[in-house]
């Protein structure tokens, strides 16, 4: 595999600068030469999906103070609760409190369909082929409300020209249900991401039930890291997950957030690209990540 092959995946946009999952941060991750822009999805209470890393507003959007008596009775304030000209009054925030300022306004929350017109854009002027990377987050939950998600998903990739493995789309989710349910069911030929946090999904049987319907595993960083993977299956589990025909794209790397035993953020990103052999990575900093994966080998 070429160094160039590695994918950078643009985790929430670019995170580590602007607010996660605006369109500012998304654009300024194009620019930064992503491979791919990731939105993690949830609805609104009339179907339109948006780009929020949580099925609750409060951590990352001014809801609180907008909306103060939408609070359900478990002290959230939920997308589902809200339609879309609700939550066009909401100002999207900083995360954490070390990165972009979180009393900062301009950043409205963005639809789904408002990154696929950023990206065709940006495509068109730039003569790229940057993609998208979109996540369901809670899709058994939106299920439950009502608000089924994967079919309203496909039928807007599917809009902006996304119809099969070919094209530069990713599908991405926790819930397996909801991935099988995408091939199985609604016959989608995109490629499909099977998201995983812990060990128990990626033993030798796992990872071929995994293969039946998925194109790749999104691992958390820590069941591959040799210093980090404990009882984990560690790079053993991108060697079995490639012997199955899955690529393997870890989540998630931060340069303000490197792992003490790696002596800078660069070390980190070659280590598991050029060593360990994923073959791409989620990344809130993609310039950092672009300059490591997108570099010209040695001669």
């Amino acid at each position: 595999m070429s160094q160039r092959s590695r994918t950078v995946i643009a985790h929430r946009g670019a995170s580590g600068y602007l607010p996660e999952h605006t369109l500012a941060a998304y654009a300024m991750a194009h620019a930064m030469g992503a491979d791919f822009l990731e939105p993690d999805l949830v609805m609104t209470r009339d179907g339109v999906l948006i780009a929020r890393h949580d099925v609750i507003l409060e951590d990352t959007t001014d809801v609180a103070a907008v909306f103060p008596a939408r609070r359900r009775a478990d002290g959230h304030w939920y997308a589902v609760d809200l339609d879309l000209a609700e939550i066009r009054g909401l100002q999207a925030r900083e995360r954490t409190e070390h990165r972009f300022r979180r009393d900062s306004h301009g950043f409205p929350v963005p639809t789904f369909e408002e990154l696929l017109q950023l990206v065709a854009e940006l495509n068109r002027l730039t003569g790229r082929r940057t993609g998208v990377y979109p996540e369901t987050k809670q899709p058994g939950f939106h299920r439950a409300a009502g608000l089924p998600m994967e079919e309203p998903l496909l039928a807007l990739l599917e809009s902006y020209g996304y119809h099969d493995a070919a094209d530069p789309v990713f599908v991405q989710s926790f819930d397996p249900e909801s991935l099988r349910h995408m091939r199985a069911s609604l016959g989608t030929r995109l490629r499909l991401v099977q998201l995983v946090g812990d060990p128990a999904p990626v033993t030798p049987s796992g990872l071929d039930a995994i293969a039946a319907y998925a194109d790749a595993i999104g691992p958390d960083r820590r069941l591959i890291d040799p210093y980090q993977a404990g009882d984990a299956p560690g790079p053993g589990l991108v060697r079995d997950a490639h012997a199955r025909g899955l690529l393997v794209h870890p989540y998630t790397f931060r340069a303000d957030a490197v792992d003490p035993r790696y002596p800078d953020f660069e070390s980190e990103l070659r280590r598991f690209c050029f060593e360990l052999g994923v073959d791409g990575l989620f990344s809130d900093h993609p310039d950092r990540a672009a300059a490591v994966l997108h570099a010209t080998p040695a001669r």
